[in-house]
């Protein structure tokens, strides 16, 4: 039995991580926990959810652990598997995959064979024109459906099929969806792989972060023989002639298969995504022999010490420490989630007085129901018997989501300072709490009340 017989192609494997990752990223805007979305980040309505609990733009204390999260995380997937996210989940990937293999490919049959990305589509028959065309035509369809699934993690889909039926009236998310999938459909048809290799950021953070014990596609040059000097120079000759042992028969089909044009028995370089095609290439040639591939998806340590990928080693195990460390903060954090938000702003009178140590303050609160159900708000001036509320006299109703403002009155009924040359600044805090569940739904907002200078009272 051949050894390729043995094994998967990672072509089928990554095949079926994109389909996963395709269906979950299109499932997920449409899942709700307990009303709210999985993952929403609304500007319009300037919340958060995150796994079923809603954050309003107060809230956000949570966003920073997230985005130490992601960080920390593509630090720590790129010492362990290098650029496997390029060549495993990339959307850029995927779409090239859809694209070049399926469309232009399979489909048009633009190119020959999915085994040779080195060579371009040919131009010299008005056919191929027009089949170039019709690729792109076909590849609208596509970036117009990812565009909208982007834009479901910042509006919701049920809100974003509603201004879709009114276009003109929600004008700027249309032009949004449009530009998006605009540059989209220009990504992947005319940039292409010269966006991994120029324009992304990633190929560059990742040589940083590289060790001699990071997943890679790597050549076996004991194996193989040498194809390259040590400044990079192609020797003249093939392996065989350079070595008589060596296994590899310079039919670069492992050149011929990369998206990246790189020749992988030149070393790590940045271009290269992870991908595999060409350890996939090279299987498929060395089964015949009944040999390994000598291009592997391994470690230089592994392949040189023959021993296995070390993943535990310093620095790894700390990337996973502080991922451990950051998500437990951040679930304490979340989960100390308020059931309501209550902002309070002065208005820019700073006092009424209205008659001998009677004096009014003038504020504008703002109540937020963050909670699952509707409540009616209360609150008062605590632990402070000289201030009472003047208006409003009755309980605030909110229902769940919402938000309502006020104008809220405080008066001071007796002389609380004797200043003669400036007005004082007295501290308080308000207390709010619903009114049906007061010990649950409760929240305290510090303040000020000023209290005009002596002169004034008189």
């Amino acid at each position: 039995m051949s050894l390729l017989q043995n094994n998967v192609l990672y072509r089928k494997r990554r095949y079926f991580v994109y389909f996963i990752i395709a269906f979950i990223v299109i499932l997920l805007p449409f899942i709700r926990i307990g009303g709210n979305h999985i993952f929403l980040l609304s500007f319009e309505h300037t919340e958060l959810h995150l796994l079923g609990s809603a954050f309003n733009v107060q809230e956000l204390y949570v966003m920073p652990f997230l985005l130490i999260l992601l960080f920390v995380g593509v630090f720590f997937m790129t010492t362990i598997g290098g650029r496997i996210w390029c060549g495993w989940s990339c959307p850029q990937t995927i779409f090239r995959v859809i694209f070049r293999d399926f469309i232009e490919t399979t489909l048009l049959h633009l190119r020959k064979k999915i085994s040779n990305k080195q060579r371009k589509p040919a131009f010299d028959l008005i056919l191929n024109d027009f089949k170039k065309i019709f690729a792109i035509v076909l590849f609208v369809p596509i970036a117009l459906i990812a565009s909208a699934v982007f834009l479901f993690y910042f509006v919701p889909p049920e809100e974003f099929f509603a201004y879709l039926i009114d276009p003109f009236n929600h004008k700027i998310l249309m032009i949004f969806w449009l530009c998006i999938a605009a540059f989209l459909v220009f990504d992947i048809t005319f940039i292409a792989e010269n966006f991994c290799i120029y324009v992304c950021p990633y190929a560059r953070v990742q040589s940083v972060l590289f060790d001699d014990d990071t997943l890679m596609a790597v050549y076996d040059e004991e194996r193989g023989g040498a194809v390259y000097d040590k400044n990079g120079n192609k020797l003249a000759f093939a392996p065989k002639k350079n070595n008589p042992n060596a296994e590899c028969i310079n039919c670069e089909k492992c050149v011929n298969i990369c998206p990246t044009h790189i020749d992988i028995r030149k070393g790590m370089q940045l271009e290269c995504i992870n991908c595999l095609e060409c350890v996939d290439a090279c299987s498929e040639v060395m089964e015949k022999k009944n040999k390994p591939s000598l291009v592997m998806w391994s470690s230089p340590n592994a392949v040189e010490t023959k021993n296995r990928v070390r993943y535990f080693r310093f620095k790894t195990i700390g990337y996973m420490v502080v991922l451990a460390l950051v998500l437990v903060i951040a679930l304490f954090v979340g989960g100390k989630k308020e059931t309501m938000l209550l902002n309070i702003t002065r208005s820019s009178q700073l006092y009424e007085v209205r008659g001998k140590g009677i004096v009014d303050n003038d504020y504008i609160f703002l109540f937020q129901n963050t909670d699952k159900k509707d409540h009616r708000y209360s609150f008062r001036v605590k632990d402070r018997d000289d201030i009472e509320i003047a208006r409003p006299l009755r309980e605030v109703f909110v229902q769940t989501g919402g938000k309502v403002k006020e104008i809220v009155i405080l008066r001071a009924r007796k002389e609380l300072a004797h200043n003669v040359g400036r007005d004082t600044t007295l501290p308080i805090v308000i207390e709010a709490y619903a009114v049906d569940d007061p010990v649950r739904v409760r929240v305290e907002t510090k303040s000020v009340f000023v209290y005009p200078r002596a002169d004034m009272i008189k």
